[in-house]
């Protein structure tokens, strides 16, 4: 039985995950999706304070309180920034790191160093009790997600809530990156996000232990729930 932690992307929640975490469960496997300080049904948490170590915390925590050993840790979007903090901070806990069409980043490095194609969206952001907020949750976000016409659209639509937006800029921060490096790693590839990386940096992508491709939207846990398992229960 392997265990996998499951790690939503930005407006996202540990909801998103659910048609994929009930067939790894039914593969018998341990599966946790956990949502993110701030969002989702821990909205009501939002402060100004929070960032991106927040979120590596939440994972650790999950995986240390749990006490979980040889993790399947996967990261999906924003959420690649977060699995590879919780790597980190979870020495010894993780056996492998999966980036679902996620940012893959180095220490020293934020979102949107990785994706900075989110600077396009800088200006849609707004504040609300002191906290800036971004990915407003709409029409115009469920195309950028790839959900818009498909089956999940207005499932997602009551459950997607707004992003804190320092998570966004703030650079993670690694004890170990060799070590985080180390760590073998699956890379699963939307075509469409793929060919929009900076092309200066689009290797991290095409280069890992597994590099796999599902053509589908940028949600592909939900509209393609059964390619994204085939892959995983296929790693443990």
């Amino acid at each position: 039985m392997a265990s996998f932690v499951l790690v939503h992307g930005g407006g996202h929640g540990g909801w998103c995950y659910r048609p994929l975490a009930a067939l790894l469960r039914a593969g018998g496997h341990e599966v946790h999706a956990p949502t993110l300080t701030g969002l989702a049904d821990r909205a009501h948490l939002l402060s100004p304070d929070l960032g991106l170590e927040t979120h590596v915390q939440d994972v650790a925590r999950l995986i240390e309180y749990e006490d979980l050993r040889d993790v399947v840790l996967v990261g999906h979007s924003y959420g690649g920034m977060v699995v590879t903090g919780a790597a980190d901070r979870a020495a010894g806990r993780v056996g492998q790191l999966v980036y679902l069409d996620a940012a893959i980043p180095l220490d020293g490095e934020a979102l949107v160093d990785v994706s900075p194609g989110l600077l396009a969206l800088a200006g849609t952001t707004r504040t609300v009790d002191g906290v800036e907020l971004g990915l407003w949750p709409d029409a115009a976000a469920c195309a950028i997600y790839g959900l818009a016409g498909s089956r999940y659209e207005a499932w997602a639509l009551e459950r997607l809530t707004p992003h804190p937006w320092k998570t966004v800029l703030d650079p993670l921060a690694l004890a170990d990156p060799a070590a985080v490096a180390a760590l073998p790693r699956t890379v699963i590839n939307c075509p469409a996000s793929l060919a929009a990386r900076p092309a200066a940096i689009r290797a991290r992508w095409t280069t890992a232990d597994r590099v796999r491709s599902i053509d589908a939207g940028h949600d592909l846990m939900l509209t393609a729930p059964e390619a994204v398992a085939d892959m995983l229960l296929a790693l443990a």
